[in-house]
């Protein structure tokens, strides 16, 4: 019995020193820039969706306004340029992932400061083209963060960095969710966006605070830079200058993909990647008409869904980046795609119970409990990824991919959920976690972490 105690009291204790990790100037950074990260983004969804709704715009026309949001669908085009260029003046006194957060978080107050000047009712053409600025400049602000956030943090942090910067992303929705719409209970719209815009100061000052990533105080190194300089060459027909020109787009634009290409077993991590949270996807995408023709309120869905939920997300963030500090990020992907897959069983308990709220916050604990930690796992995943000389290319790739995966293959959900019974679905919906899972044990065995992970 005290073997076992004193090898619990050993576990609790390196349990609490890995929490100080939390407590690193980075890391915390992280969190902050996270908020900025999360703040414009349903500024675009469902908090502009409302406005327009108070506008008496008509529904097909707010559906239409979801075509705004298609920049963060899109973002790894322009991403390579964002990795490559300098911003002028601004690159050499705040350093180069410095100087494009300032940029792209001035462009974006700006953009949220245009839109709020706007009439939906009176110039509903105006507004969806702010938004669009809006989206672009949020799209551009994440390509950025994301690269920083990468780069200023050691490969052992990449783990808490990744719940960092999801709970500072939740922390952001939050305040342009439940806040923006509850100013908009005795302000204007207008105003509300005012107060949005300057809430985008937090990320300023963060970065303000803040240093550049070592790995880009020196300038940018390419990967492969004779094989750029080889394609530049490749045209003799041209003056010198524009093969060098030439060769600086290939490099910015073709290396990056072409790098990650030879990398061994790519096809089967970006499988996995469209895989890991299939299982997940499928069930958030009918979670509230479950929760609806189980008989709860809306006022019951709002607190156990949204408020109770959040804290339990968080805890669960947090949680994950500690499993990945400890354990590594392929047991730490295992272990929380287990619990990912189980938690879909209580939903399938929840079906068989029915209209229970107590049941109902056991459910919705379990699942963001786990959602949190393998959102951790997984961002931390793709972080580690990316090859240091692309990094702001290839994590906007790869974010990319796994979103547009995730909302293809989940689109049949909702047909499954008319011809099943509820907890034949979350069996499925479990049981869709399951090749994600086997294939990430075989990676585990052919393909070690720092082979994915290393460049050309």
């Amino acid at each position: 019995m005290a073997l076992f105690d004193a090898g619990g009291n050993r576990t609790v204790k390196s349990w609490l020193a890995a929490t100080k990790v939390y407590f690193d100037r980075r890391v915390i950074t992280v969190l902050f820039l996270g908020f900025s990260s999360g703040l414009p983004l349903l500024l675009v969804f469902s908090t502009l969706s409302l406005w327009l709704k108070d506008e008496g715009i008509s529904k097909t026309v707010i559906g239409l306004f979801a075509l705004v949001r298609m920049p963060y669908t899109f973002k790894f085009v322009w991403a390579p340029l964002i990795d490559r260029l300098s911003v002028p003046f601004l690159g050499g006194w705040l350093g180069r992932r410095r100087a494009w957060v300032v940029v792209t978080q001035i462009a974006l107050m700006a953009s949220i400061l245009a839109l709020a000047s706007t009439s939906p009712s009176l110039t509903p053409g105006l507004t969806a083209l702010f938004a669009l600025f809006v989206a672009f400049c949020s799209a551009s602000q994440d390509i950025v963060i994301d690269a920083y956030r990468i780069e200023i943090l050691e490969q052992r942090q990449q783990g808490v960095g990744a719940a960092m910067i999801v709970n500072g992303y939740r922390f952001g929705l939050l305040t342009a969710g439940a806040g923006a719409i509850s100013f908009a209970d005795f302000l204007s719209w207008s105003q509300v966006y005012v107060i949005m815009a300057a809430m985008v100061v937090v990320g300023l000052v963060t970065i303000l605070l803040s240093a550049e990533p070592e790995t880009r105080q020196n300038g940018i190194g390419l990967a492969d830079p004779e094989g750029a300089r080889r394609f530049g060459a490749r045209f003799p027909w041209m003056s010198h200058g524009m093969r060098g020109v030439a060769g600086w787009l290939y490099g910015a634009m073709v290396c990056p993909f072409a790098d990650f290409m030879k990398r061994q077993g790519w096809v089967c991590i970006l499988l996995f990647i469209m895989l890991y949270k299939l299982g997940d996807a499928y069930l958030g995408v009918m979670a509230n008409p479950f929760y609806v023709e189980m008989g709860f309120s809306k006022q019951e869905i709002a607190a156990v869904s949204k408020v109770f939920g959040m804290g339990a997300t968080i805890i669960g963030g947090l949680v994950g980046g500690i499993v990945v500090f400890r354990y590594g990020i392929h047991r730490a992907l295992l272990g929380c795609g287990i619990l990912m897959a189980a938690s879909n069983l209580v939903f399938a308990a929840q079906a068989a119970v029915g209209h229970s709220v107590p049941m109902l916050m056991l459910t919705i604990a379990v699942e963001n409990l786990t959602g949190g930690m393998g959102t951790t796992a997984f961002v931390a995943y793709l972080s580690s990824l990316c090859n240091i000389a692309y990094t702001a290319t290839q994590y906007a790739l790869l974010s990319s991919f796994m979103a547009f995966a995730r909302d293809v293959l989940s689109a049949s959900s909702g047909w499954l959920a008319d011809h099943v019974e509820w907890v034949g679905f979350f069996l499925f919906s479990t049981g869709l976690a399951l090749p994600g899972l086997v294939l990430l044990l075989w990676m585990m065995r052919r393909m070690p972490l720092e082979e994915a992970r290393g460049s050309s």
